[in-house]
């Protein structure tokens, strides 16, 4: 299920780019909502998918809360795409 849950979350284009975002360090939901042309419902939904998935974490600093990208679920991904083209783990 939890590989289903990443690959759903992964195939919404707002998602990646909110992964791609994250690349650089952590931000809070404000500045990654001010980069959408979408409400702010939507974004906080697009997060929720992405945190069920394991894909960003959250932390609450006061009235803020902020996200970071959680690499090793990215990691078991990409294994996971090695060895279906043949790859042999490290």
């Amino acid at each position: 299920m939890a590989l289903q849950d990443t690959l759903r979350a992964l195939a919404d284009p707002i998602r990646r780019e909110i992964l791609d975002m994250l690349k650089s360090g952590r931000m809070s939901a404000g500045e990654i909502a001010d980069r959408f042309p979408v409400t702010g419902a939507s974004i906080s939904r697009h997060l929720s998918v992405l945190k069920e998935a394991d894909l960003i974490r959250d932390t609450r600093e006061g009235k803020y809360i902020y996200y970071e990208l959680n690499a090793s679920v990215l990691e078991e991904i990409l294994l996971w795409v090695a060895t279906l083209k043949g790859e042999k783990e490290p």
